[in-house]
């Protein structure tokens, strides 16, 4: 399987300044992993530097990482390639550590491809990683669709959105309703203090601080757009 080495750029939740919805915008992002795994060169994807989704676009003309592409390929790819990547190709202390072949249970991406979105569960060793904080509540909420003996659950981590470290699910404060997209479109944005939390809320648009145990299967629904009915 074919290793897609982490670029420089990080998600700027850029997707809606473009008129994107958050659930068209997963599914672009998941085209673009498979475009990018199918169709480029993983060097060459390295090479493509820009933060801005026209900019990307360009230089994937100039530089060709890819073969021939038609334009909704084009595209996907070019969300792909803005949608969690770290700020630094090099791990940050304390920053979760994701083998690279390891996919989200959830929705089936590589986790390792979004650093600044992993999240995890450890159930007595056995460790599922993933993509988001929303697909990891999804896992840990819904029995029926993931079923597991959530007693021996020994761990739960996600990652600080800005310090990008590694910290305790049940102690974080998520914000909701921001202007930033995750790999899979809305998402529930961790922080370590509340006080990082309201300092993302301001410059983002957030519209709620929530903590753990509140984070609902309606919520969680509604992430995506949909309805939760018991």
């Amino acid at each position: 399987m074919r290793r897609i080495l982490l670029v420089t750029f990080i998600l700027l939740g850029l997707a809606y300044a473009e008129g994107i919805s958050p659930s068209k915008y997963a599914k672009l992002v998941q085209k673009g992993e498979n475009v990018a795994l199918k169709l480029c060169d993983e060097n060459k994807l390295f090479k493509i530097k820009s933060k801005n989704f026209h900019e990307i676009l360009h230089q994937i003309d100039d530089i060709k990482p890819c073969i021939a592409l038609n334009t909704r390929n084009k595209e996907a790819l070019a969300y792909f390639l803005m949608a969690g990547q770290s700020e630094s190709l090099t791990a940050v202390k304390g920053q979760m550590e994701v083998p690279t072949e390891v996919k989200c249970p959830v929705c089936g991406m590589f986790v390792a491809k979004y650093p600044k979105w992993a999240a995890l569960i450890d159930v007595e060793g056995k460790k599922d990683y993933f993509d988001g904080v929303k697909d990891m509540m999804k896992f840990y909420i819904f029995d029926v669709d993931f079923p597991y003996d959530r007693s021996k659950i020994t761990q739960i981590e996600v990652t600080d959105f800005y310090t990008l470290q590694a910290i305790d699910a049940k102690q974080a404060f998520y914000v909701i309703g921001s202007d930033v997209f995750g790999p899979m479109g809305n998402e529930l944005i961790p922080f370590l203090t509340k006080e990082a939390a309201q300092n993302f809320m301001t410059d983002h648009s957030g519209e709620k601080i929530i903590l753990f145990e509140e984070i609902t299967p309606k919520l969680v629904m509604g992430l995506d757009g949909l309805e939760y009915t018991e």
